[in-house]
Protein backbone atom coordinates (compact mmCIF):
# COMPACT_ATOMS: atom_id res chain seq x y z
CA UNK A 1 0.00 0.00 0.00
CA UNK A 2 1.14 3.74 -0.87
CA UNK A 3 2.60 5.63 1.94
CA UNK A 4 0.37 8.36 2.59
CA UNK A 5 0.27 11.75 5.07
CA UNK A 6 -2.43 13.35 6.32
CA UNK A 7 -1.98 17.02 7.43
CA UNK A 8 -4.48 18.52 10.00
CA UNK A 9 -4.52 22.48 9.71
CA UNK A 10 -6.83 25.00 11.96
CA UNK A 11 -7.26 27.29 8.88
CA UNK A 12 -6.94 26.96 5.18
CA UNK A 13 -3.73 29.92 5.51
CA UNK A 14 -1.73 27.56 7.48
CA UNK A 15 -2.76 24.55 4.73
CA UNK A 16 -1.53 27.16 1.51
CA UNK A 17 1.43 27.55 3.48
CA UNK A 18 1.95 23.76 3.15
CA UNK A 19 0.18 23.36 -0.48
CA UNK A 20 -0.50 19.85 -2.00
CA UNK A 21 3.06 18.00 -2.17
CA UNK A 22 2.29 14.16 -3.59
CA UNK A 23 0.87 11.75 -0.71
CA UNK A 24 -0.50 14.35 1.24
CA UNK A 25 -4.26 15.11 1.95
CA UNK A 26 -3.86 17.81 3.96
CA UNK A 27 -7.37 19.44 5.55
CA UNK A 28 -7.99 23.15 7.33
CA UNK A 29 -10.28 21.58 10.14
CA UNK A 30 -10.75 24.91 12.18
CA UNK A 31 -9.98 26.30 15.44
CA UNK A 32 -10.24 24.19 18.91
CA UNK A 33 -10.35 20.57 19.73
CA UNK A 34 -13.71 19.75 18.74
CA UNK A 35 -13.06 21.15 15.59
CA UNK A 36 -9.52 18.97 14.62
CA UNK A 37 -10.71 15.74 16.57
CA UNK A 38 -13.73 15.96 13.67
CA UNK A 39 -11.50 16.84 11.05
CA UNK A 40 -9.01 14.03 12.01
CA UNK A 41 -11.68 11.52 11.93
CA UNK A 42 -13.80 12.29 9.43
CA UNK A 43 -10.06 12.63 6.48
CA UNK A 44 -9.60 8.82 8.51
CA UNK A 45 -13.14 7.75 7.45
CA UNK A 46 -13.89 8.97 4.32
CA UNK A 47 -9.91 9.37 3.02
CA UNK A 48 -7.86 7.24 5.19
CA UNK A 49 -5.78 5.03 5.94
CA UNK A 50 -2.47 7.24 6.28
CA UNK A 51 0.61 5.95 7.27
CA UNK A 52 1.28 8.88 9.36
CA UNK A 53 -0.83 12.12 10.74
CA UNK A 54 0.83 15.67 11.45
CA UNK A 55 -1.24 18.70 12.81
CA UNK A 56 0.70 21.92 11.22
CA UNK A 57 0.08 25.07 12.30
CA UNK A 58 1.49 28.33 14.12
CA UNK A 59 1.66 28.94 17.53
CA UNK A 60 2.87 31.44 20.56
CA UNK A 61 6.07 31.07 22.70
CA UNK A 62 5.23 30.66 26.42
CA UNK A 63 7.68 32.62 29.08
CA UNK A 64 11.24 31.31 29.30
CA UNK A 65 11.02 29.02 25.97
CA UNK A 66 13.80 30.19 24.56
CA UNK A 67 12.30 30.87 21.11
CA UNK A 68 11.61 33.72 18.80
CA UNK A 69 9.32 34.35 15.93
CA UNK A 70 9.72 31.85 13.09
CA UNK A 71 11.54 29.23 15.50
CA UNK A 72 9.96 25.59 14.61
CA UNK A 73 8.79 23.42 17.58
CA UNK A 74 8.56 19.69 16.91
CA UNK A 75 6.15 17.61 19.54
CA UNK A 76 7.74 15.51 21.89
CA UNK A 77 4.47 15.62 23.75
CA UNK A 78 1.12 17.65 23.08
CA UNK A 79 -0.31 18.76 26.72
CA UNK A 80 -3.59 19.32 27.16
CA UNK A 81 -3.43 22.14 29.96
CA UNK A 82 -6.96 22.64 30.91
CA UNK A 83 -8.60 18.97 31.32
CA UNK A 84 -8.79 18.68 35.26
CA UNK A 85 -9.44 20.31 38.27
CA UNK A 86 -8.62 23.18 40.39
CA UNK A 87 -8.21 22.82 44.12
CA UNK A 88 -6.69 25.27 46.90
CA UNK A 89 -3.91 23.73 46.29
CA UNK A 90 -3.34 24.45 42.57
CA UNK A 91 -4.43 22.28 39.41
CA UNK A 92 -4.97 18.60 39.35
CA UNK A 93 -4.99 16.84 35.71
CA UNK A 94 -6.71 13.81 35.06
CA UNK A 95 -4.49 11.32 36.37
CA UNK A 96 -4.25 13.06 39.81
CA UNK A 97 -8.26 13.37 39.78
CA UNK A 98 -8.34 9.55 39.33
CA UNK A 99 -9.31 9.38 35.72
CA UNK A 100 -8.02 8.47 32.44
CA UNK A 101 -8.26 10.81 29.30
CA UNK A 102 -6.53 7.66 27.12
CA UNK A 103 -3.29 5.52 27.24
CA UNK A 104 -1.04 7.27 28.28
CA UNK A 105 0.19 9.57 31.98
CA UNK A 106 -2.07 12.23 32.80
CA UNK A 107 -3.02 15.22 30.51
CA UNK A 108 0.58 14.46 28.04
CA UNK A 109 0.32 12.80 24.99
CA UNK A 110 3.39 11.39 23.58
CA UNK A 111 3.61 11.97 19.89
CA UNK A 112 5.42 9.00 17.63
CA UNK A 113 8.95 8.28 18.68
CA UNK A 114 10.15 7.41 15.45
CA UNK A 115 8.57 10.21 13.90
CA UNK A 116 10.02 12.47 16.70
CA UNK A 117 13.63 11.34 15.84
CA UNK A 118 12.92 11.17 12.44
CA UNK A 119 12.25 15.03 12.21
CA UNK A 120 14.89 16.39 15.74
CA UNK A 121 16.83 18.14 13.02
CA UNK A 122 13.98 20.59 11.73
CA UNK A 123 13.43 22.44 14.72
CA UNK A 124 13.54 22.63 18.33
CA UNK A 125 12.06 19.34 20.22
CA UNK A 126 9.66 20.33 22.78
CA UNK A 127 6.22 19.84 24.62
CA UNK A 128 3.72 21.37 23.22
CA UNK A 129 0.07 22.78 25.43
CA UNK A 130 -3.18 22.50 23.95
CA UNK A 131 -5.44 25.33 25.12
CA UNK A 132 -8.95 26.39 24.95
CA UNK A 133 -7.89 30.02 26.24
CA UNK A 134 -5.28 31.54 24.21
CA UNK A 135 -2.56 33.59 27.03
CA UNK A 136 -3.69 37.49 26.68
CA UNK A 137 -1.93 38.38 29.84
CA UNK A 138 1.58 37.18 31.38
CA UNK A 139 -0.01 35.69 34.21
CA UNK A 140 -2.51 33.55 32.14
CA UNK A 141 1.17 33.07 30.36
CA UNK A 142 3.07 32.32 33.28
CA UNK A 143 0.18 29.74 34.32
CA UNK A 144 0.48 27.71 31.11
CA UNK A 145 4.33 27.45 31.19
CA UNK A 146 4.29 26.56 34.67
CA UNK A 147 1.44 24.05 35.36
CA UNK A 148 2.63 22.45 31.45
CA UNK A 149 5.82 22.90 31.17
CA UNK A 150 5.60 23.44 27.37
CA UNK A 151 7.61 25.94 24.87
CA UNK A 152 4.63 27.25 23.03
CA UNK A 153 0.70 26.67 23.24
CA UNK A 154 -1.97 26.32 19.94
CA UNK A 155 -5.41 25.14 20.10
CA UNK A 156 -5.95 21.73 18.22
CA UNK A 157 -2.30 19.35 18.75
CA UNK A 158 -3.50 17.24 21.45
CA UNK A 159 -6.75 16.40 19.88
CA UNK A 160 -5.35 15.22 16.72
CA UNK A 161 -2.31 13.38 17.84
CA UNK A 162 -5.10 11.80 20.60
CA UNK A 163 -7.69 10.82 18.13
CA UNK A 164 -4.63 9.17 15.89
CA UNK A 165 -3.90 7.46 18.70
CA UNK A 166 -7.17 5.92 19.69
CA UNK A 167 -7.04 4.60 16.00
CA UNK A 168 -3.45 3.60 16.01
CA UNK A 169 -1.84 6.20 13.41
CA UNK A 170 1.76 7.54 14.30
CA UNK A 171 0.97 11.22 14.44
CA UNK A 172 3.46 14.45 15.58
CA UNK A 173 2.54 18.06 15.74
CA UNK A 174 4.79 20.68 14.47
CA UNK A 175 4.52 24.16 15.05
CA UNK A 176 6.02 27.45 13.68
CA UNK A 177 6.21 30.49 16.28
CA UNK A 178 3.94 33.40 15.02
CA UNK A 179 3.40 35.24 18.22
CA UNK A 180 5.04 35.73 21.96
CA UNK A 181 2.41 35.57 24.70
CA UNK A 182 1.27 38.02 27.69
CA UNK A 183 0.04 41.12 27.01
CA UNK A 184 -2.13 41.59 24.22
CA UNK A 185 -0.70 44.90 23.93
CA UNK A 186 3.04 43.84 23.82
CA UNK A 187 2.91 40.68 21.73
CA UNK A 188 5.18 40.60 18.38
CA UNK A 189 3.51 39.28 15.86
CA UNK A 190 4.85 37.87 12.43
CA UNK A 191 2.48 35.87 10.82
CA UNK A 192 3.59 35.73 7.56
CA UNK A 193 7.01 34.45 8.66
CA UNK A 194 5.88 31.46 10.79
CA UNK A 195 3.46 30.55 7.53
CA UNK A 196 6.34 30.68 5.45
CA UNK A 197 8.47 28.54 7.98
CA UNK A 198 5.97 26.13 8.73
CA UNK A 199 5.54 25.74 5.03
CA UNK A 200 9.19 24.81 4.37
CA UNK A 201 9.47 22.53 7.61
CA UNK A 202 6.37 20.45 6.54
CA UNK A 203 8.05 20.24 3.12
CA UNK A 204 11.07 19.27 4.74
CA UNK A 205 9.07 16.82 6.98
CA UNK A 206 7.89 15.05 4.42
CA UNK A 207 10.42 14.41 2.44
CA UNK A 208 12.25 12.89 5.65
CA UNK A 209 9.64 10.68 6.76
CA UNK A 210 9.85 9.13 2.86
CA UNK A 211 13.66 8.26 3.24
CA UNK A 212 14.09 4.90 3.78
Amino acid sequence: MARRILIVTAVQAEADAIGRPKGLFVVAGGIGKTNSAYATTSAILSDGPFTWIINAGVAGALPNSGLAIGDIVIANECVYAEEGLITPDGFQDIEQMGFSLGPFNGNRIQTDKWMCERLAHLGTVAPIATVATCSGTDEHAELVATRTGCACEAMEGAAVVHTALRIGAPAIEIRAISNTTGNREEQEWDLKVALHNLGTTVNNAITCLWGD
